[in-house]
């Protein structure tokens, strides 16, 4: 009985090694063929993201067209998406029956969720290292980066659970597009490094109204003196810059703090004066700023050429074209000592398949986008920044940056001023902790701000009770305490996977077993000694 208890025991515990560990798919590594076969036809797909940007969509056909030129049998099909939601919600519906892509451009965060399903993501370690087809491989027919080549902070954030699941594509940072000429008219000068009391200054002074209702700054009836697209980000990088609680590297959830209830307190005073809205509620802020109705205008370097009175991507009337001297700067801090801003842009994920062959023609593809030819052509569409030193330190891109506003496209100042912005400051980036959930605490995250501001626009009472209140809303309509917080902003454990939850009990029906065993023992040793 001692034995078969003690084996018993033992076998439990095993079981809780192998499936209890937090809830997570054990990784399974990809065995490299050690030869790629040419003799074989490979489809590959590849979905990838554009603005409507034809450009980029040119650039994606090129790099399909010169790589197929090179693998003659691989033929890669593009599937065009408008934003990355898109992607990332068709993955999860191709993931349920098996018709992933075998590329696709996507974020950290939505590759945590799709790891979820077993070995759906392929390890890209092994592919790394790999002598003939890894990182600059001696078998590859294309001038590709080494891993020592891919800007180590870039790679980095591809990193989950001890290894690499995707490799950086472009990268970008957010800016403030300021209206200098109108700051200047205000009696203010730009500083090097906005903070967050300077911002909410000048545009309080902006709300001042001449007596026939316009405004006095641009003597229209429409200002938003301050305007920030992505919500999300404004929150995570005013945490940050505060080091508040957003989340840990265990997936627990700090985002309902005291510093987060302050931050929205000044969002609700600024948003009654007039003084700030949210893309979501006004619009995007690009076409403000040309309009001469906002001041700040915070978006992504990427959007950089939608930027400015001489940009070349304006989406206003020219009847309503205001001219402006625009300047470039990082995004309000809390500390301009020790500023913060957060990194983003996409990566390309390889997705698993039967066939190992299929699914190294798909890292060959991966790694082609890679190459100076596309990262560079890309990168010039917008504000973004190549992800290899490669890139960065070639003759043709180094002349790229030298020639900034040499014209109002290819050359476009303000666009290469926020290229420069990130290529400056890759120190002083930063990312979130990736893990299942992690998507939806950042749309947590925006949800808060965008509330506030719409119920104050509205007029509604937003006091304590009203914060309070929006938390535990935002907590349940996020699912937010199945992931790690309650909406009091105490981190606590998520729910216990079920093969925990099986381990446990089992653990417990070990010890009554034992209990029991032992309770009848003693008797039986009574019975004989009577």
């Amino acid at each position: 009985m001692k034995k078969f208890l003690a084996l018993f025991l033992c076998a439990l515990l095993a079981v809780g090694v192998f499936s209890g560990c937090h809830g997570k798919v054990e990784r399974e590594g990809f065995s490299v063929p050690e030869k790629f076969d040419t003799n074989n036809t490979y489809e590959i797909t590849f979905w990838a993201k554009n603005d409507t940007n034809v450009t980029q969509v040119e650039i994606y056909k090129k790099a399909i067209a010169d790589f197929e030129a090179l693998y003659p049998n691989i033929k890669v099909k593009l599937g065009l998406y408008t934003d990355y939601g898109r992607i990332y919600n068709d993955v999860i519906t191709n993931i349920a029956t098996g018709t992933t892509p075998n590329v696709c451009i996507t974020y950290p965060d939505h590759i945590a969720t799709y790891r979820t399903g077993a070995n759906i993501v392929v390890p890209l370690d092994d592919l790394f290292a790999d002598e003939k087809y890894g990182l600059g491989g001696s078998e590859l027919r294309f001038d590709g980066p080494t891993q020592e080549e891919i800007v180590p902070k870039f790679l980095g954030e591809c990193y989950q659970d001890g290894a690499h699941y995707a490799v950086p594509y472009m990268r970008s940072t957010e800016a403030c597009y300021v209206n200098k000429t109108f700051v200047e008219k205000l009696g203010y000068e730009v500083p090097d490094v906005l903070t967050w009391e300077y911002i909410w200054e000048v545009s309080q002074a902006a709300t001042e109204k001449n007596a026939d209702g316009t405004f006095k700054v641009n003597g229209q009836k429409v200002l938003l003196p301050f305007i920030y697209k992505s919500t999300d980000n404004m929150m995570i990088s005013y945490l940050k810059q505060a080091d508040a609680g957003y989340s840990n590297s265990l997936g627990q959830v700090q985002l309902f703090n005291d510093t987060t209830r302050s931050f929205l307190e000044d969002v609700r005073d600024y948003t009654k004066q007039g003084a700030f809205s949210t893309f979501k509620i006004s619009g995007y802020p690009a076409n403000f700023l040309n309009a001469g109705q906002c001041i700040f205008a915070i978006d992504s370097t990427a959007g950089a050429t939608w930027m400015g009175s001489d940009a070349p991507l304006i989406d206003i009337p020219d009847d309503k074209l205001v001219q402006f001297e625009t300047v470039v700067r990082m995004i309000p801090q809390v500390d301009p000592q020790n500023p913060q801003m957060i990194s983003q842009g996409p990566s390309l994920c390889v997705f698993n398949k039967e066939d190992p062959q299929e699914v190294l023609a798909s890292w060959l593809f991966a790694q082609f986008m890679l190459t100076n030819q596309v990262q560079i052509a890309y990168a010039q569409t917008e504000g973004y920044l190549p992800v290899t030193s490669k890139a960065h330190e070639s003759e043709e891109y180094q002349d790229y940056l030298s020639r900034s506003g040499e014209n109002n496209g290819l050359y476009y100042s303000v666009k290469l001023d926020a290229t420069k912005l990130l290529l400056d400051n890759i120190d002083k980036t930063f990312v979130t902790p990736v893990f299942n959930g992690s998507a939806s605490l950042r749309d947590a995250a925006g949800h808060l701000i965008e509330s506030v501001t719409k119920s104050t626009r509205r007029k509604e009472t937003v006091d304590e009770n009203y914060i309070e209140g929006l938390f535990v809303e935002t907590a349940s309509l996020f699912r937010l305490t199945q992931i790690g917080a309650d909406a009091g902003g105490k981190a606590q454990l998520g729910p216990l996977p079920t093969g925990s939850l099986v381990l446990l009990c089992a653990l417990g029906a070990v010890w009554i077993g034992l209990g029991t065993w032992f309770f009848i023992d003693v008797l039986r040793k009574k019975r004989k000694k009577s």
